[in-house]
């Protein structure tokens, strides 16, 4: 089960867990991005079934994973991917609205859909959760404190839990990417240039230039990750924070 599978990152990971045999629940709020999904995981011969999900609220969850474990028997892997920006603003500019959704859609929802599966997973005594963080989880990122803060509790929510949980062969860890090259990337980088009156290409390039390499990950690299830590070569790892990052952050 992937939340936020439309697009993105969560569509490169559905594509990457049907290439090693894995049936994809895709759960995000977009019908139209969800059967783009649902077509490239067939064209991987993969089975795919896309149910609209708001993370927001748990009743939604509940009836996803309803319906994923009636349709599926079981659900092994969780991804928490759904996830927004947030605002690009000074903290004295943001309102609470805007604070409330960010941190309500990158942490609640990651919280509802893993309460919601325990049950479950520990029943079968098998699970293997993996939280997309962020390198902001680690670092301070100026103009977005609500993300930041959000990004820092799925870190500290995926090593409590996993403490928690590991008795059950339930192992929960978070991958930390770094500046991940596509549309969400750059309209942060938009209104970014906008809110310090700067280019959009210099922010990108100071962006690019954080990382040894001078560049930006790919979403494929974030799904890499997330197939290594569903897999057994990755049993012996649980509370971990993953960074993919091209060397932008190294702890």
């Amino acid at each position: 089960m992937v939340t936020g599978g439309g697009r993105g990152i969560g569509q490169a990971i559905c594509v990457e867990l049907a290439r090693h045999g894995a049936d994809i629940v895709i759960a995000d709020l977009n019908p139209d991005e969800m059967q783009e999904t649902v077509e490239l995981v067939e064209a991987e011969n993969g089975r795919a079934r896309a149910l609209e999900t708001d993370v927001t609220d748990l009743d939604s969850v509940e009836s996803t994973v309803e319906t994923a474990l009636e349709e599926f028997g079981s659900v092994e892997w969780l991804v928490n991917n759904a996830g927004i920006a947030g605002p690009t603003a000074s903290c004295e500019s943001i309102d609470s609205d805007e604070w409330d959704a960010t941190l309500d859609v990158n942490l609640r929802g990651a919280f509802y859909t893993c309460r919601t599966l325990l049950p479950s997973m520990k029943g079968q005594s098998y699970g293997r959760i993996v939280n997309i963080a962020s390198v902001t989880g680690k670092r301070p990122l100026t103009q977005r404190t609500p993300y930041a803060a959000s990004k820092m509790g799925l870190i500290g929510f995926t090593r409590t839990l996993a403490a928690e949980v590991g008795g059950h062969d339930i192992n929960v860890n978070s991958i930390c990417p770094g500046s991940v090259d596509g549309p969400r990337i750059q309209r942060v980088f938009e209104e970014k240039a906008e809110a310090t009156g700067r280019s959009y290409e210099e922010v990108r390039s100071d962006a690019e230039d954080q990382s040894p390499r001078q560049e930006l990950v790919n979403r494929e690299d974030v799904a890499n990750a997330v197939a290594f830590l569903c897999s057994s070569d990755a049993d012996r790892m649980t509370g971990q924070d993953l960074n993919v990052s091209a060397g932008k952050v190294m702890y």
